[in-house]
């Protein structure tokens, strides 16, 4: 065996080995002699090459990922019924569709708005999907204006319908005034060209609430938290959780994984 694939191997091993000594307790591999050696080349070789930390890190990254969307699938699966079945909040697509889509967001989320247009795509391309709006007004407490679009956002659902919601929604995100930027007068303006310019603003807190309480249980810690899952036999091998905007192929991606096969 090459010295270089030997290497290889003993620096792997001793990665993991320290990377897990402290998730649980095994039985020693190595002798204490034979760790202090196994050390010594690993030492030697990460100086000459220090690529492989670049590498094993990326490598544990991918794993911690891969758990941690894991642990997203189990708690969407815990709730489906809040995330599915809530009268109050927001929703547009066929009440018989076999995949929904269920975005948390803020109005003044700059990762929201960047993801907005690639949600507008999708639903124009997969029609047969549900889209249900989880107003998640997390900045609310910075700037007034993320609270009130959301309360506004809710009003107009609740006395205008889908339609009018969607235009609303869109209208919101087309001004591109984000981080504090978006104005009282910004959310006038969406809601006129909702057809909802004189709807009467209704206090939708108790809603807000109920939707941070969801995020929060489902282990998201920010906006956009975006949710793909069959609407009925849902599994973890099925649901998709993006923690972040994502493009609108790797959208349509998950739809096609939840989709169930004929």
């Amino acid at each position: 065996m090459k010295l270089r694939q030997l290497a290889m191997i003993l620096v792997t091993t001793y990665t993991s080995f320290i990377f897990t000594a402290h998730a649980s307790a095994p039985q020693p591999l190595f002798s204490p002699e034979q760790e202090a050696r196994i050390g010594e080349i690993a030492a030697d070789y990460l100086v000459a090459h220090p690529e492989v930390l670049v590498t094993v890190s990326q490598k544990l990254l991918a794993q911690q990922q891969q758990r941690q969307l894991a642990k997203f699938a189990l708690s969407v699966m815990e709730n489906q019924a809040r995330l599915l079945n809530d009268k109050d909040t927001p929703a547009s697509g066929p009440d018989d569709a076999r995949v929904a889509v269920i975005e948390f967001f803020d109005y003044q989320c700059v990762f929201c708005s960047r993801f907005a247009p690639e949600l507008e795509k999708v639903m124009k391309a997969q029609p047969d999907v549900r889209y249900i709006f989880k107003e998640w007004p997390i900045f609310g407490g910075r700037w007034d204006a993320s609270l009130q679009a959301a309360q506004q956002g809710l009003s107009v659902w609740k006395q205008k319908g889908p339609e009018a919601y969607l235009t609303y929604h869109n209208a919101i995100y087309a001004t591109g005034h984000v981080e504090g930027k978006l104005t009282a007068a910004d959310i006038r303006a969406a809601a006129v060209k909702a057809g909802a310019g004189t709807t009467e603003q209704t206090d939708n807190t108790a809603l807000l609430e109920k939707n941070s309480n969801l995020a929060e249980a489902l282990g998201l810690t920010g906006t956009p938290g975006i949710v793909v899952m069959p609407v009925t036999g849902a599994t973890p091998a099925t649901v998709t959780v993006f923690p972040e905007a994502v493009t609108a192929e790797k959208l349509q991606s998950a739809i096609h994984k939840a989709m169930p096969s004929d």
